[in-house]
């Protein structure tokens, strides 16, 4: 039983299914093509963006600004060479008619017509002879290696430029000439010149290139614009995107170092300390916000009670007194804090900087310590104090009442339970710079809490029970800074040593 042999209709079939199949696909497929040109069209777009970014950068313009003048330059260079050169070829060429014109006349006038004629014959026989006509009187010519000569050429004297023919050359390839005319005695006309083909060709040797020359060097400068300009771009972007975070809110961000130590590195180090102060300062002014919230409270509440208790239970004109003056003593602790922040604030503004003066300040501390000296001795401290002769610039007042807050923090704290205490104030010169060091014999500051306790309103829980705000150091702290000094602390064995450090003046 043979097989039945394929139908010649069943390729169609299966050709007219996948034609039907590729037809169903068409319209899923249809929108591609749009998509694609859509995607292409974005992708065209942003480069141009991209591109408009670029070119409004100052880089870019200082860039092409450049660009401009070395074209320019490099242009008057390459004008100025071929107009050099093509001056010199004419000069030479002129005085090598001259020499030979005077040549050719020197044989007329030694050996007459004849023999001119010989030697204009001879030379015009030569490998890149010069051009020669010469004529008689009549017009006729005697000897030439020229053909066609523009009418009349030959009436006057002169050098001029000029087309002529070779008579060797076929066709009608023109020539150009400069020629000197010579009238000899007679009536003869003695026609010397130069090709100067090889001028016009050599000025070609030096334009061509130069052109192309200038044209590799704007697409080089365009070249390199865009590229420097990209990475100038990439470096502000990498600035941008830190600087957006920062002025959300984000405080804590910073901005890039590559670590090249070019000028956007040295610019981000500054913003970046610039950054770092304005975080410390916020983060301050958070604290005393909080601390001022919180310390100055209780006072005020304070202040409240007494004088509502003092109109509930006052009945007589002494009650009323007593009321009114720890009212006063109440409100004038407040102020008393108010002016602390004030003058810490200013100190830390740098306020105060014009009104600093050169000063003595051995003559300071030595009135300081001769203020607080009565004092100590009535609370059963040694006082002692030593200075030698320095000078700073800066501002009596602040640097006074710094002085004053460490001895009174001296005072309050220095003194040991179980024996005497003493103080001791000493100004000394280390290198370039003055220490005033406040030293007591007292329980001191744990070390761990020796950066905290210049911060506002911060008090250890030693002292919470004395009378105080927890600002002294907090001002001593900004006096220095604004002196351009620091405070520091150190172990007095036994007791504190609170080292006051500034810049002193030379001398």
């Amino acid at each position: 039983m043979t097989e039945a042999a394929p139908s010649p209709s069943a390729p169609l079939a299966d050709q007219g299914a996948g034609a039907g199949h590729g037809a169903e696909q068409g319209p899923a497929a249809a929108p591609a093509r749009p998509g694609a040109w859509r995607r292409l069209a974005d992708r065209v777009r942003a480069s141009f963006v991209h591109l408009a970014r670029l070119v409004r950068t100052t880089a870019f313009k200082l860039l092409a600004a450049y660009l401009v003048v070395f074209a320019l330059f490099a242009v008057s260079v390459i004008a100025y060479t071929a107009w050099h050169t093509r001056h010199l070829i004419e000069a030479q060429v002129s005085d090598d008619l001259d020499r030979e014109v005077q040549m050719l006349a020197e044989q007329y006038r030694n050996g007459g017509i004849q023999r001119l004629v010989y030697v204009i014959d001879r030379r015009t026989r030569r490998p890149g002879s010069s051009i020669y006509m010469l004529t008689n009187f009549q017009g006729e010519v005697l000897a030439a290696n020229v053909a066609d000569l523009p009418f009349g050429l030959l009436d006057r004297a002169g050098t001029r430029f000029t087309t002529y023919n070779r008579p060797d050359e076929t066709g009608s390839k023109t020539h150009v000439a400069v020629v000197q005319v010579f009238i000899l005695p007679g009536g003869y006309r003695l026609l010397v010149g130069r090709d100067i083909e090889e001028r016009d060709t050599l000025r070609d040797l030096v334009i061509w290139p130069a052109q192309w020359a200038v044209l590799l060097i704007v697409v080089l400068g365009l070249a390199g614009g865009v590229f420097v300009t990209r990475r100038v771009l990439k470096r502000i972007d990498a600035m941008t995107a830190p600087s957006e975070t920062i002025m959300a809110g984000a405080l804590s961000g910073r901005l890039a170092v590559a670590g090249t130590g070019d000028e956007f590195d040295r610019l981000a180090q500054s913003l970046n300390a610039m950054l770092e102060r304005i975080e410390a300062l916020m983060v301050g002014l958070k604290e005393v916000s909080d601390n001022i919230a919180h310390d100055l409270k209780t006072p005020l509440t304070r202040l409240r009670n007494r004088a509502e208790e003092a109109l509930r239970t006052a009945d007589s004109e002494a009650d009323w007194r007593d009321a009114v003056e720890a009212t006063i003593e109440e409100s004038d602790g407040l102020i008393r804090t108010f002016d602390a922040l004030l003058m810490i604030a200013r100190a830390e503004a740098g306020q105060a900087r014009k009104s600093m003066v050169d000063l003595d300040l051995a003559e300071l501390v030595t009135d300081v310590c001769e203020l607080y000296e009565p004092v100590a001795e009535e609370q059963g401290l040694d006082f002692s104090f030593a200075t030698v002769p320095v000078k700073v610039h800066g501002m009596g007042e602040l640097l006074a009442q710094a002085l004053a807050n460490l001895i009174d923090n001296a005072l309050k704290y220095g003194a040991p339970e179980d024996r005497r205490g003493a103080i001791a104030v000493r100004l000394s010169r280390e290198g370039s710079d003055v220490v005033v060091t406040v030293a007591d014999s007292g329980p001191g500051i744990p070390a761990a809490d020796r950066e905290r306790v210049v911060e506002r309103f911060v008090r250890l829980d030693a002292s919470r029970t004395r009378p105080g705000s927890g600002l002294g150091l907090a001002m001593v702290a900004a006096v220095a800074h604004l002196h351009g000094g620091s405070l520091g602390f150190a172990d007095n064995a036994p007791g504190l040593a609170a080292r006051l450090r500034m810049p002193a003046l030379p001398g």
